[in-house]
C-alpha cells in the first residue's frame, strides 16, 4: 500500500508539471502572435481566463474520463480538441479585427466540425452501455456555440447545460449507489458549463469583441501567420444558436394534421389485426441481404442533429432530397426519410439489435420479436406498433406520435416532443414514462376490452415545506 501512494503521489506531480508546460507553451505562442501584430503584451487577459478554464473544470473532466475509459474516455478526447479550436479562435479575434461576414463562416469551420464529430459520435454508439454518458455530452456540446451569439451569451450555454441534465440525473440513476467514480464524472462535466458561464458573464457579457487594432481577420492572413510558425491554427467554428422549431402556418394544415392524427388512431387501435395489413419485406428488398440494393447508392451517413447547423451552409439552402432507408448496419436497425409509407414491418430482429428511426413522416412501422432499444428522432405523423423492447423507447424532437405496445416494455422516455399517445397492453402496465420538454402527451390504458385515455401532467406547482421545495402536478381545470 505504501509503494502504491508513493506511485499515484509522483503522477499526480507528473500531471500538475505537464498542465504548467501546457499552459506556458500558450502563452508563449500568444506573445509571438502579439508581436506580429503589434500587440506585444501577450496574450488578451480573457484568453489567459479561457487557459484557466481549460487546465482547472476541461483537465479535471478528462482526469474522470479516463478513469471510466471505453466510448467516454474517447468521446473526451473529442470535447478537449473542441475546447482547444475555440481557445485558438478566442486568441484569433484577440489578436484581429472582425473579418467580413463571408469570412467569418469559413473562421468558425473547425469549432463547427469539433461538434459535428462529437454528435455522430454519439448517433454511432447508442448500443453503448455508456450511452446517456454520450447523450448528455452530444446535447450539451454546441454551448460552445456561445460566441456567436449576441447580445446574451451566457443564458445560451445555461440553456445547453439544461439539456445535459436530462441525461446526467440518468447517469446519477444508474450509478449513485454502485459507482462514485460516474458521480464524479458528471459533477466535473456539469462544472465546465457554469464556470464557462461564469467565464462569460466577466468577459464576454453581451458577446463577442473583436480587436480593435492589427490587420482584419481573414482565411488568407490567417493561414500566412501560421506559415511563418508564428501562431497557433486558426480556431474551430461554434456552431450557431439552435433554428426555430417548425411551425404550421395554415389553418388547412391544422385540418389536415387532425384528420391525420384520426386515421392513424384508427389504425393503431385495431390491436394486433393491425398486422393484416403489413406488407412483408423479403429478403431480396433488404439492402443488408441483397448487393444490388447497396450499389445503387443509398445513404449511409448518420443523420446528425438539428439544433447544430453548419456556420458554413447558406441562409437559403434548398432542402435536400433523402433517399427512403430501411437496412440493418451491424446491429442497428435504420429506418429513414420514409413518407407515406403505412406497410412498414421488420421480422428478422434479435435481443442484441438496437432500431434507429430518423425523419419518417407519415408512416407506420411494425416491429415483430424482441430489440433491446427503439429511438424515434425527428419524426412527424409517425405511428410504431413493437412487440417487446428490453431497454428503452425512446422519442425525440418529434410531432404527433403514436405507439401501441403489444407486450412489454420498462421504459419509454419522450423528449422535446409535441404530441404523443402511447397504447400500453396488459403485460406493459408497469412502465415507466419519462417526460421532459413535452406537450400533448397521453397514456392509453387497456380497460374493458377498450382504452381509456389519461393525459401526461405538463403544469406543475412547486411550494416550500419549510425544509425544502415539494412539486407535484398542477390540476387541469376544465
Amino acid at each position: 500500500m505504501a509503494e502504491t501512494q508513493v506511485l499515484m503521489e509522483r503522477l499526480e506531480k507528473a500531471v500538475i508539471r505537464l498542465e504548467s508546460l501546457f499552459s506556458d507553451s500558450h502563452r508563449s505562442i500568444g506573445m509571438e502572435c502579439g508581436a506580429v501584430n503589434g500587440v506585444n503584451g501577450g496574450v488578451a487577459p480573457y484568453v489567459e481566463a479561457f487557459d484557466r478554464l481549460l487546465n482547472g473544470s476541461v483537465a479535471e473532466f478528462l482526469r474522470n474520463s479516463k478513469i471510466l475509459e471505453g466510448d467516454v474516455k474517447i468521446h473526451a478526447e473529442m470535447v478537449r480538441a473542441a475546447f482547444q479550436a475555440q481557445r485558438a479562435f478566442l486568441l484569433l479575434v484577440s489578436q484581429y479585427q472582425e473579418p467580413h461576414e463571408s469570412e467569418m463562416a469559413v473562421l468558425l469551420k473547425p469549432i463547427s466540425d469539433k461538434i459535428q464529430e462529437i454528435q455522430t459520435f454519439r448517433e454511432r454508439n447508442r448500443g453503448s452501455k455508456m450511452f446517456n454518458h454520450l447523450s448528455a455530452v452530444s446535447e450539451s456540446i454546441p454551448a460552445l456555440g456561445w460566441i456567436t451569439v449576441s447580445p446574451k451569451p451566457g443564458p445560451y450555454v445555461k440553456e445547453m447545460n439544461d439539456a445535459a441534465t436530462f441525461y446526467t440525473n440518468r447517469v446519477l440513476k444508474d450509478y449513485k449507489n454502485s459507482d462514485l467514480h460516474h458521480v464524479d464524472w458528471v459533477k466535473s462535466y456539469l462544472n465546465i458549463w457554469t464556470e464557462l458561464q461564469a467565464y462569460i458573464k466577466e468577459h464576454h457579457t453581451t458577446g463577442l469583441t473583436w480587436s480593435k487594432t492589427g490587420p482584419t481577420a481573414s482565411t488568407a492572413s490567417v493561414l500566412s501567420t501560421l506559415t511563418s510558425g508564428q501562431c497557433l491554427p486558426p480556431p474551430p467554428p461554434p456552431p450557431l444558436p439552435p433554428g426555430p422549431p417548425p411551425v404550421f402556418d395554415t389553418e388547412s394544415g391544422k385540418d389536415e394534421a387532425t384528420t391525420s392524427r384520426s386515421a392513424l388512431f384508427a389504425q393503431l387501435n385495431q390491436g394486433e389485426a393491425i398486422t393484416k395489413g403489413l406488407r412483408h419485406v423479403s429478403d431480396d428488398q433488404k439492402t443488408h441481404k441483397n448487393p444490388n440494393l447497396r450499389a445503387q447508392g443509398l445513404p449511409v451517413r448518420s443523420p446528425t442533429k438539428s439544433h447544430t447547423p453548419s456556420p458554413t451552409s447558406p441562409k437559403n439552402s434548398p432542402q435536400q432530397s433523402h433517399s427512403p432507408l430501411l437496412e440493418l448496419e451491424g446491429k442497428k436497425w435504420r429506418v429513414e426519410y420514409q413518407e407515406d409509407k403505412n406497410d412498414l414491418v421488420i421480422t428478422d430482429t434479435e435481443l442484441k439489435q438496437v432500431a434507429y428511426i430518423f425523419k419518417c413522416n407519415k408512416s407506420t412501422l411494425q416491429m415483430k420479436g424482441k430489440i433491446n432499444s427503439i429511438t424515434i428522432d425527428n419524426c412527424r405523423k409517425f405511428g410504431l406498433v413493437f412487440d417487446n423492447v428490453v431497454g428503452i423507447v425512446e422519442v425525440i424532437n418529434s410531432r404527433d406520435i403514436q405507439i401501441q405496445v403489444m407486450g412489454k416494455v420498462p421504459t419509454i422516455s419522450i423528449n422535446k416532443t409535441e404530441g404523443c399517445h402511447i397504447y400500453l397492453s396488459e403485460d406493459s402496465l408497469d412502465c415507466e414514462i419519462v417526460s421532459a420538454k413535452s406537450s400533448e402527451m397521453n397514456i392509453l390504458i387497456p380497460l374493458n376490452g377498450d382504452y381509456k385515455e389519461f393525459p401526461v401532467p405538463e403544469q406543475f406547482k412547486t411550494a416550500w415545506d419549510g425544509s425544502k421545495l415539494v412539486t407535484e402536478p398542477a390540476e387541469i381545470v376544465g
